[in-house]
């Protein structure tokens, strides 16, 4: 069992950190909410005033943050946690962010002889809380089998992407697909709607047949349909339009500096990105159903 650190409460982080200390490791746990931080150490996590004291004797320091700004600002700099961890500090960040800046992240981690670890998930909420996430890894193979045995407290399918920011490339291509299959979900199931057809009964028909996908068969987006998702709780909880725009926003931006044609996800961006300025962004993204059938 490891001594960790984990910075970023979350939907996300809280879960995850709690898995972690399910497993028997020694957690230590930091983030700005305080009911966040009382929540994890009500399961048996420690706390500290600082970011800087809750890393102190850490074997392993884990961040989920809401973005790049945010990792930078953590990590870097005279009171960043790079300058103060020891050499040979395990750092995994689980955060979504642009591939550059975990490039420059781990850039300067390994000029401090810190290995470094990108690390975004997939799975969402549900597989944060059941600790079934996948984790999309971004870094030298030596730091990749070191945290993988941490990384399965809290996941059930563990890739090793490729060299520094290969993660966050492969997480980006991923969430931009989740954000297509959504739009595209949603769109079929108001369009039979209003034929007169029952939601419930059209998804069971493409969930047996080729239209068949994640978002239909795991996280249906219709009210009342699928019990457990946050369609069927007002949208509330999940993940958040605001953060998959943020996700499109990084695969756009990937897009325009490789020159790589991404039509659809341009366009999923646009609807999630309207979607948001009609008041839901601090929805779950399923809500997007609710541009097609507003309520």
């Amino acid at each position: 069992m490891a001594k960790i650190t984990f910075i970023g409460l979350g939907n996300m982080g809280g879960p995850m950190a709690g898995n972690l200390v399910k497993a028997g490791h020694d957690v230590t746990v930091f983030d700005l909410s305080k009911d966040a931080v009382a929540a994890l150490v009500s399961e048996g996590a420690k706390t500290a005033e600082t970011a800087h004291d809750a890393t102190k004797g850490a074997e392993c320091v884990i961040t989920m943050l809401p973005a790049g700004k945010h990792v930078e600002a953590v990590y870097l700099g005279e009171d960043g946690l790079l300058a103060a961890l020891p050499e040979g500090t395990l750092v995994i960040d689980s955060s979504t962010i642009s591939p550059e800046t975990a490039r420059g992240v781990a850039e300067q981690a390994e000029a401090k002889h810190i290995p470094f670890l990108d690390a975004p998930v997939s799975g969402g909420v549900g597989g944060a809380k059941a600790g079934t996430l996948s984790f999309i890894c971004g870094g030298d193979e030596d730091t990749f089998n070191k945290a993988k045995p941490i990384l399965e407290s809290m996941g059930k399918n563990i890739f090793h992407a490729g060299d520094h920011g290969a993660g966050q490339v492969a997480k980006i291509c991923n969430n931009m697909l989740l954000a297509i299959l959504m739009a595209g979900t949603s769109e079929a199931l108001a369009l039979g709607a209003k034929n007169g057809l029952d939601p419930a009964v059209l998804s069971e028909v493409m969930k047996q047949s080729s239209g068949g996908n994640w978002a239909l068969n795991v996280y249906n987006p219709w009210p009342g349909v699928m019990d457990g998702v946050p369609a069927s709780r007002d949208y509330e909880g999940g993940f958040l339009v605001n953060l998959m725009n943020k996700d499109l926003g990084l695969a756009f931006d990937n897009a325009v500096k490789n020159q790589a044609a991404i039509p659809m996800g341009s366009l999923a961006r646009n609807l999630f990105t309207l979607h948001a300025e009609q008041g839901n962004g601090t929805l779950d993204f399923s809500s997007i159903q609710r541009f097609y059938k507003p309520e």
